[in-house]
Parts: structure tokens; sequence; C-alpha cells
């Protein structure tokens, strides 16, 4: 009897949980990713969404890279044209960087700049061709219409998504770090350079005042820049598509919810906005068993444990010497080298090194036997190695790599190889010092405790909140009308000039009233005396 009590409190009891659990039923999700390195993450959330049920449809180019066609986690809608990112083009664009690089003076490094302005102004000519084209194309936008989609998730490093999402009526979510604009938070939080550093000035938030210069003039340059290269082109786009006076900028700033790939683990403390959710190292899980073959490898490295070596999605190889250099460096190791590569196997090679075209990297990172991570600085590779509690040797060589491993090396988990000056003997000096120094390990294992002490997962968060945005078809009330005003009521220059007026008006009545009284005591004192 009173097992069947228990039974059916139990029932019960379910039944009111299950009540106060909000529920999505399968909603439609439609996907404008990034390509590259960006999808790799982005894919993360589309196999989520899809374990939970709901219906996602994903936006591909002519020239997908990672972006597969086919996928049991997503249908695929593929456009006619190119979107600028095609794999041989970013690889030849990486090695002519590192090409520069090597060249070590302050013109190479001016050059650089130049060379990566220019090729992200080649990239919005063709994504521009690419938007145009879609938008177009009248029978693609009915059939997006006839869908009914509750949501579109984009990556605003690009501006496709953002547009459609505005022209199709949806809500928008973006999965973000970056956006054409700046690094994510420089689009909607308020960002005081006096303590915030500018994305790639590679500045902590503990600036002297020559630093505070340096970070105002790139901020003003970097602005500049957009504004005269980028703006025109995107505001064309919304002038014709959405409608006279829209700006991309307000049109970035309008989104719903930015899912941001960083926590504060990574970014420095800084503002923030309420529909912010940070889902820093979303990516990152428990390591799984290596195959057979490579924890042979990893376990005969005895107590010296193994480094691993990785430059990401773009950078295959690197220039012969550099290469040799390393590969020399590692040789005179006790350490197991595991080496992801692509390039000409190096003479110098030693018997202790394993090279490979593909790892399992988080697997490795997750090893108790990894030591050290050799790292080129993207997003993803930096938060799984916080995540396994692992330090890092950093290259840094392009994009936001360098500032990426600025804030590493300012929390202590991180050392950098100048690229430009690298040999052997340097690279060598770097690795033993992150190897031996204990600080470098204690510190990066403190910022995976204090990554993974949360009261939910980050990945789970992020799927959270893009279902409340379907639940609740947006999120109006996290998102600040700020952006809807113009610069100077945002920065409130209209009331400082009226304060300011109204004070110069209120002195220069007081003067006159002032002057007034004394001219007529004069008048009065002259009249006396002529009397």
């Amino acid at each position: 009897m009173n097992r069947q009590i228990f039974q059916s409190c139990g029932q019960i009891l379910s039944v009111l949980l299950l009540t106060t659990v909000p529920v999505v039923l399968s909603g439609k999700v439609l996907v404008f990713p990034v390509d590259g390195s960006h999808w790799v993450n982005m894919n993360i959330l589309v196999e989520a969404l899809h374990a939970k049920g709901h219906n996602v449809t994903v936006i591909r180019m002519a020239d997908s890279w990672y972006i597969k066609e086919f996928s049991p986690h997503y249908t695929s809608i593929n456009l006619k044209s190119d979107g600028g990112f095609d794999e041989e083009f970013f690889e030849m664009f990486a090695f002519r960087l590192m090409t520069i690089l090597r060249q070590g003076s302050t013109w190479a490094r001016l050059k650089l700049e130049i060379e990566m302005w220019e090729s992200c102004f080649e990239m919005t000519k063709t994504e521009n061709k690419m938007i145009n084209s879609m938008m177009e194309d009248q029978q693609l936008m009915q059939s997006f219409r006839d869908a009914k989609y509750d949501l579109l998730l984009t990556d605003p490093l690009l501006f496709g998504g953002v547009i459609l999402g505005h022209y199709l009526k949806l809500p928008i979510v973006y999965n973000v770090r970056w956006t054409m604009y700046s690094e994510g938070h420089f689009a909607i939080a308020p960002s005081p350079l006096s303590y915030i550093p500018f994305p790639m000035v590679e500045l902590s938030d503990r600036m002297s005042f020559f630093q505070r210069v340096k970070n105002v003039v790139i901020y003003t340059v970097a602005e500049a820049q957009g504004a005269f290269m980028f703006a025109p082109h995107y505001n064309a786009l919304c002038e014709r598509f959405i409608g006279p006076g829209t700006s991309y900028f307000t049109l970035v700033q309008s989104a719903d919810l930015l899912l941001h790939r960083v926590d504060f683990t990574f970014e420095f403390p800084r503002p923030t906005m309420p529909n912010i959710i940070y889902m820093g190292g979303f990516q990152c899980k428990p390591s799984k068993p290596l195959p057979q073959d490579l924890e042979d490898f990893v376990q005969s490295s005895g107590e010296h444990g193994v480094i691993i070596m990785s430059l990401g999605t773009l950078i295959g190889q690197l220039p012969d010497d550099v290469a040799e250099a390393i590969a020399e460096a590692f040789a005179e190791l006790p350490q197991k080298i595991i080496w992801r590569y692509k390039g000409k196997r190096p003479s110098a090679l030693g018997n202790n090194t394993l090279m490979m075209d593909w790892m399992p990297q988080n697997d490795l990172l997750g090893h108790p036997k990894t030591r050290a991570f050799v790292a080129h600085g993207g997003t993803n590779g930096i938060q799984e190695a916080i995540y396994h509690g692992v330090p890092i040797i950093g290259f840094g060589l392009i994009f936001d790599q360098p500032d990426n491993l600025a804030r590493m090396r300012v929390k202590g988990v991180a050392k950098n190889v100048d690229f430009a000056t690298v040999d052997k003997d340097s690279f060598l000096k770097t690795v033993k010092e992150v190897l031996y120094e204990p600080s470098y390990r204690e510190n990066m294992q403190r910022l995976s405790r204090l990554h993974k002490d949360v009261p939910v997962k980050p990945l789970d968060k992020a799927i959270f909140w893009i279902e409340f945005v379907m639940r609740h078809k947006g999120a109006a009330h996290l998102r600040t009308e700020s952006y809807k005003m113009p610069w100077y009521s945002y920065h409130s220059v209209d009331v400082i000039l009226f304060l300011l007026s109204a004070v110069a008006l209120i002195i220069m009545t007081i003067y006159a009233v002032i002057r007034y009284f004394c001219c007529r005591i004069c008048m009065r004192k002259t009249k006396n005396k002529l009397e």
C-alpha cells in the first residue's frame, strides 16, 4: 500500500516538475554560417540543436570549404555564388603573410597590415556580389518565407546572415566573437578605451598613459578604415534591400541575442549587456581514449610526457627555415612530440617526433601526459587548452591570434615565440621555460578550475537561450535601444552642449545684470560729484 502511495506521489511530482520546465516543440532554424574554423564551432551548435529535435537548415556557398552539402544533422541550401572563403585562397594568403613577417622590419609590419586590409576588402567585394545574387533570387527568397523559420542563427563576421535575417523579419541570434565591424563587444557594449584594449593592439586592461594613447589612436584609425572601406558597400546593400536610411551598423546592433564565444577566464573584465550570453569553451569536452597506436606513442614518453603542436585550420605549412628550426629544437627535448603538419617533412626531424596530417587535438590536450601546447593562438585552440589546463607556446601569426595570446601572457599561462626572429635556440628556450617553470602550468590549471566552476555547461546555456528566443519570438526586453540613437545622443554630446549653453547663458545674464547695476552706481556717483 505504502509503495503504491509513494509511486503515485512520484508520478504527481514528475508531472509538476515537467510543467515548470519550458518546452520548445521542434523549431525550424535557418543557419547562415562562416566557413573555415568558424564553421567548426557553429557545427557544434547545429548538432546540439538537431539532437534536441529541431529542424536545421544551413546555407552554404558555392566555394564552401568545411561546410558539407550532406549531413545527418542539417539540410543544406546551396547558393550559386562564391562567398570568398576558398581554401586555396586562405592557405596562400596565410603563407604570404608569414613570409612578410619573417622579414622582421617596420616596413614589413606596415606591409603586413596593408595586405591584410586589402585581402579583407577583396573578401568584402566578393561577399557583396554573393549577397546581391542571393537577395535578387526571388524564388530563393520566397522559399525562405514559405519555410516559416522560427529563428536565424548566424556568425556576424560576414554580413550575409545579418541582412537576410532582417529581410525575412526573423529573430536573430549571433554565434559571435567578431563582427565585420570589430570584436563583438565593441558593436553593442560600452567599451571605455581607458581600460578596454582595442582588438589587435595586444594590450592588457592595465595600460600606461602612452599605451592608452596608442589604444585611442589605433581605435580611431580602425574606425576610419571601416567607415571608408567597408561601410559604403554594406550601407548600399541595406538601402537597397532593407529600406532608406538603414545602416549596416544599426542592423548588426539590433540582433536579439549574442552568444559570445568567450568567458572571463579568457576575456578581461569589462562592461557587458543583458543580451550578451557567454558560452566560452562550449566546444570543449572531456577527452576520449586515443587510438591504440597513438596511445602507445604517448605512453612511450615515460615521465617526460608529450608536447603537441598544431597551427590550426589556415596554416598547413611553415617557411622551410622555420620548420627546420622547430624540428631541430624538438629533437633535443626528452619529451615526445606530436606535430600536426601538412608541409614538407623537415630533414632535422628527430626520432621523438611524430608528424601527422590530422590529430585528435582535444583528446591529446586532455591526456595526463600532455605537458604543453604549441599553437597559433586561435580562439578554439586556446579555449581547449584552458579547459584541459595545458600551458601554451604561441606563434600568434595573423588576424586575432597575437591579441588572443597577449591575453594569455597577461594571465601567466603562455609564452610567445617571435616569428620574425625564431631559430632553433630561441624556440628551444621558450619551450623549456613553459615546460620547466611551474607557474605556467599552475596558472593554467587555476583558469581551468575557474572555467569549469559554473552552474550550467556553456553548450547547454547556449541551446537554452536559442530556444528562449524561439519560444518568445525574440528577446526585445534584453536589447538596448541605444542602437537607434545617433552618435551625438548616445554620447550625450547634445546634452552637454545644451548644459554648457545654459550655464554660459546664466553666467552672461549674471554678468550683464552686475554690469548694469555697476554702471548705474557709477553714473549716480558721477552725478553726485557734479552737483
